[in-house]
């Protein structure tokens, strides 16, 4: 029985997967199997998995006909036999130290689910800002408090990056398609079940990034879906017994919420606004107030303005005027 399993669905990765295994096989921690999960590549991918199978007796090697990412990933789930699983991708470089540091610290920490890591976008010339800005947001979320805070902004990990215990997965019923991203909702699923959070500050996964990612070219992967994903979660959390909401924000991105939110029957009675321009106005049938109308306990509020250095102050704002986070109010970007 090894100690970690490294799930790695890849399909039509002939160029990166050499890479990808080389880096495996480099680990200074031994004690692994791979389940390598061929989703139908019409390339040179299952060549490159039989020689790699034939030279090191722990690759082992699920074939499939192309189903799609999620019944792949619930496939090689089903095989991986260690307590303790790996997310890989055929792109992606692992540092040599990756997989000892993340099993320390489960060992370690018992209550820890899921340990991410520390990513780095690789190559680096024609990385977007908005990758970068990421990047940094992500791997600034080092336990589970920050974790947990930032739940709802964006999904706290790179899939690739974390290792998470078998059972705890398998527990709530493996990955899920959805129509938005499988990886955000098994997150999400996980923090309901009251699963515990962590990533290591090291940087232990280089993260290609390329034009034909899925990140880009999914439709899960759109800010609609990702919409979707959040208030079909924040329903059935943060907002439960709720009927009515505030957003505070009441743009572009706070109007697309309020479609969003009435898909679960949720419906925006009130905006929160700074820009006295809008204060007075009433938009979809609902009144623009200023900040000093929130106050505790006078119903939740979601907070959906994006701009730069916005959550830092709203969270300020918000502790002067005594709204608890998590409580009174929650911030979804």
């Amino acid at each position: 029985m090894p100690a970690v399993s490294i799930l790695m669905p890849v399909r039509n990765e002939e160029r990166h997967l050499p890479a990808a295994l080389a880096s495996l096989f480099r680990q200074s921690f031994p004690d692994w199997e791979l389940v390598a999960v061929d989703d139908g590549s019409t390339d040179g991918t299952a060549g490159i998995l039989r020689t790699a199978a034939r030279s090191d007796s722990r690759v082992r090697i699920l074939t499939r006909p192309s189903e799609g990412l999620v019944p792949a990933l619930n496939a090689g789930l089903a095989r991986c036999r260690a307590p303790m699983v790996a997310r890989m991708d055929g792109d992606d470089i692992c540092h040599p130290h990756r997989l000892v540091n993340q099993v320390r610290l489960l060992n370690k920490k018992p209550e820890i689910t899921v340990v991410a890591c520390a990513v780095r976008h690789f190559p680096r010339p024609a990385l977007q800002g908005g990758m970068k800005a990421y990047e940094k947001w992500q791997n600034a979320l080092l336990d589970h408090e920050s974790i947990s805070r930032d739940l709802f902004v964006e999904s706290p990990f790179a899939h690739p990056s974390v290792v998470f215990r078998r059972k705890a997965v398998a527990g709530i019923g493996g990955y899920r398609d959805r129509g938005w991203a499988e990886d955000y909702d098994l997150w999400l699923r996980l923090a309901a079940a009251g699963a515990r959070f962590a990533r290591s500050p090291r940087t232990l996964l280089f993260w290609r990034d390329r034009p034909e990612r899925l990140t880009r070219t999914a439709g899960s992967c759109t800010l609609e879906a990702f919409r979707a994903c959040k208030a079909h979660h924040l329903k059935r959390s943060f907002l439960r017994e709720e009927k009515n909401v505030t957003l505070w924000g009441a743009g572009i991105e706070g109007k697309a919420w309020r479609k969003t939110l009435l898909a679960e029957g949720v419906t925006v009675t009130r905006w929160a606004e700074i820009d006295p321009r809008k204060i007075g106005q009433t938009i979809h049938g609902a009144p623009v107030v200023p900040l000093e109308d929130l106050r505790p306990d006078e119903g939740k509020t979601l907070i959906t303005i994006g701009a730069k250095g916005a959550r830092a102050q709203v969270r300020s704002w918000a502790n002067k005027a005594g709204l608890t986070e998590g409580l009174d109010f929650i911030c979804v970007t």
